[in-house]
């Protein structure tokens, strides 16, 4: 999964893929609908790689909060975070990331996270196997490597 072509823009609803560039501008589409706009210097952009949750000890990259919410959510959605309560939102958030800063993480970034969350989701974006599977391999390098010595 590679976030870093996934981005935010300040202002505007759900997330966008960065399809191209121009001479002042970046080209994105947006997740929800498809349209292609642009983006230029003055709006706020972050990629999704860039983002990461305040925690009590170092922050948590948003993709490794994804990953806890999808084997949390055994690879399904989170019911509609805008209709959760912030009391809900806040027992999920906990469940999946017990450490997180409870003084600086405010509940509207819960319900961004778990909506970018169900989009991503939806979209087909979100594969952690990639991580699983690498981490797998090491481990099967190791073995092949001690039976050989």
């Amino acid at each position: 999964m590679d976030l870093s072509k996934i981005l935010s823009v300040s202002g505007k609803p759900g997330l966008y893929r960065m399809v191209g560039e121009a001479k002042n501008n970046l080209i994105i589409e947006s997740l929800l609908d498809g349209k292609k706009i642009p983006s230029f210097a003055h709006d706020r952009v972050s990629s999704l790689k860039e983002i990461s949750i305040y925690t009590e000890g170092e922050d948590t990259p948003l993709e490794k909060v994804f990953e806890k919410v999808y084997n949390h959510q055994e690879g399904k959605p989170v019911d509609d975070p805008k209709k959760m309560s912030n009391q809900g939102l806040k027992s999920i958030f906990e469940a999946i990331l017990p450490d997180y800063d409870k003084e600086s993480v405010y509940t509207s970034d819960m319900k961004k996270v778990f909506v970018w969350y169900n989009l991503l989701l939806e979209k087909g974006l979100l594969d952690f196997s990639e991580s699983t599977e690498g981490e797998t391999e090491k481990e099967e390098e190791k073995e092949e490597t001690t039976e050989q010595e």
